[in-house]
């Protein structure tokens, strides 16, 4: 279903690759620095009045209570109860901010990549698997919701917090503060270590479910149940599937599981640490130390109790962050893919365009690997002329009218419209220009109408009419039950393929482009759909500037000129009579045709 890729671009790891990324993400929350500059101060407020609790509780243990002090007793217990009261509310208040942020630098994220991949060139998405793609955005960005909706503002609350409640037990008691924290350091480093073990499975895991989101899209898209069925190979396709599925639960309970022991010998011994702080007390007493009050211990208990919670969401909260790191990473490896198609810092914005393209001395290789596909192309078309392109597959004839819309750049000389390098032209410019419809026709799975506005948001109901009249498919698509509001289906699989190529031509006769690259346009058809379709074509044709990329010769006999294309190269021009006069490989591939034609 899909033949091997290459990868995409990845930036490599080095030694300071991870403090570095660290600094990118908290670039990510600059934004948005004063509505987190007031969640630290809820947080701040919020760990202050918690901690505020056992104080009152040893108060109200070694001084209201045993004194009979109901006065006191009740202004201590509403102390309680409001400073429970306050913490909620500064919770709720702290989590509608955050999630507010958080969301806001999703948002930020998947427009940036979404934005990069709409201005990457064709040859990106010609090595990438389309579910790869899908998985970044969804996959990848959803995975780190968590992080930057929840886990940065409970790092910063679980943080605070600890650090208020250690004070608070140093200000109670030095002695049992020690006991309490002995072991914290063994604590940060295990989770140091279960961090980056989850880290390492989840890149793998990301990298298995992009996998299986790029089988899933091949496979069940409409071409794929097509050839599935045809070929008799449902039943592998879901073997295939549900393999790749098994390793995802695979490493779904590895993620899971990693360092979930040595977490639970953390929770086990912080659980059991009351026990220890009653059992220093009884030492101290015995041993005649200074005597330590039943508020001051109870106290203390509490306050060891509250640091419990949070120490080990902080430990869980840092196993997390290294987790979602790998899913930073990958994120920001499409970020850093290289743009090779660009407008200039001060681009040509051509108010009218005539339409003459000339392709001067043009070479062109992908990606620099193996011979240039073309190699010392020199055409001149006039304005309003037509030329046709032939040769064998292979020849480098969608080469060439990929590299007018800049679907491509030359790799040296230049393609020029009205004598400018359309690389000078602006992007606005340049799509105004120049139209493309190809074998490929590409539908939206909306209605005929809002594929038709795709060229033209802003266009009437009688401009679309007329344009699909032109294209000869208005009559089909009134006489649907609902008209232009008919949905296409996923590809406009409810069209028949000459229908599709009509509205695609449609479409480009809504956008009045003066330039137009027909790239095979017929090469699909049926003798009787091709004569439909042709006659749509010359009506758009019209007055336009066409570079017809054929491989049925009888649809270009009528062009200005005609050029033979052999392995990059221009081996013939002139007319249709002027090249079959010359009995060359135009001619050749005339008698082929002819050959054929029978048994079309």
């Amino acid at each position: 279903m899909h033949p091997d890729r290459e990868p995409v671009w990845s930036a490599p790891a080095g030694a300071g690759e991870q403090p570095r990324q660290v600094r990118r993400i908290l670039k990510l929350f600059r934004p948005y620095r004063g509505r987190l500059a007031i969640v630290g101060l809820l947080v701040g407020a919020a760990s202050l009045v918690s901690v505020a609790t056992p104080f009152l509780l040893k108060a109200i243990l070694d001084v209201a209570i045993p004194e009979g002090r109901t006065g006191l007793l009740s202004l201590l217990a509403l102390g309680m109860i409001l400073s429970a009261v306050l913490t909620s509310v500064f919770g709720v208040l702290q989590t509608l901010i955050s999630t507010t942020v958080g969301q806001r630098v999703m948002h930020d994220l998947r427009t940036a990549v979404y934005d990069r991949l709409q201005r990457m060139s064709l040859a990106f998405f010609t090595r990438t698997r389309t579910g790869e793609v899908q998985s970044r955005i969804a996959n990848d960005i959803g995975g780190m919701q968590a992080t930057v909706t929840s886990t940065a503002t409970s790092l910063v609350s679980n943080l605070t917090s600890v650090v208020a409640t250690v004070v608070a037990m140093l200000a109670l008691d030095w002695r049992l503060t020690v006991v309490s924290l002995v072991l914290l350091p063994v604590f940060v480093w295990i989770s140091r270590r279960v961090g980056n073990e989850r880290k390492k499975i989840t890149t793998q895991r990301q990298k298995q479910m992009a996998s299986m989101a790029a089988t899933v899209t091949e496979s069940l898209s409409v071409s794929g149940i097509l050839l599935g069925r045809t070929m008799g190979r449902s039943d592998s396709l879901t073997s295939a599937f549900a393999d790749e599925s098994e390793r995802l639960v695979d490493l779904e309970v590895r993620s899971n599981m990693a360092g979930r022991w040595r977490m639970a010998v953390i929770t086990i011994v912080m659980a059991a640490m009351p026990a220890v702080i009653y059992w220093t007390a009884g030492i101290v007493l015995r041993t005649g130390g200074p005597g330590i009050s039943i508020g001051t211990v109870v106290a203390f208990v509490s306050l060891q109790q509250g640091l419990f919670r949070p120490a080990v969401s902080l430990l869980s909260t840092g196993v997390q962050v290294q987790a979602s790191l790998a899913l930073f990473q990958r994120i920001f490896e499409y970020l850093d893919l290289p743009v090779d198609i660009t407008e200039r810092a001060e681009p040509v914005r051509l108010a009218r365009v005539g339409g003459e393209v000339r392709f001067e001395n043009v070479t062109f290789g992908y990606d620099g690997k193996g011979g240039p596909v073309l190699d010392g192309i020199d055409i001149t078309v006039p304005a309003g002329t037509s030329l046709a392109v032939v040769g064998s597959t292979g020849a480098g004839k969608s080469t060439l009218g990929h590299l007018v819309p800049r679907l491509y750049d030359v790799t040296s000389g230049r393609v020029a419209l009205d004598g400018v390098d359309v690389r000078d032209l602006d992007f606005d410019t340049l799509a105004r220009a120049v139209g493309v419809v190809s074998q490929e026709t590409y539908l939206f799975h909306a209605s005929v109408a809002d594929n038709l506005r795709f060229a033209k948001p802003e266009a009437t109901d009688e401009e679309l009419h007329a344009a699909a009249r032109a294209a000869q498919i208005h009559d089909h698509i009134a006489a649907l039950p609902d008209g232009y509001d008919t949905v296409v289906g996923e590809r406009g699989h409810r069209f028949s393929g000459g229908e599709k190529q009509r509205l695609a031509l449609a479409r480009t006769i809504l956008r009045d482009p003066p330039v137009l690259v027909l790239d095979e346009a017929t090469s699909a058809l049926d003798t009787r759909t091709e004569a439909a379709v042709q006659q749509a074509i010359d009506a758009l044709s019209a007055n336009r500037t066409t570079l017809t990329i054929a491989h049925r010769l009888s649809t270009v006999r009528g062009a200005d000129q005609i050029v033979v294309l052999d392995a990059g190269r221009v081996v013939e021009r002139g007319t249709h009579e002027e090249l079959l006069e010359l009995d060359g490989r135009y001619a050749g591939l005339v008698r082929r045709d002819a050959q054929l034609e029978p048994t079309r």
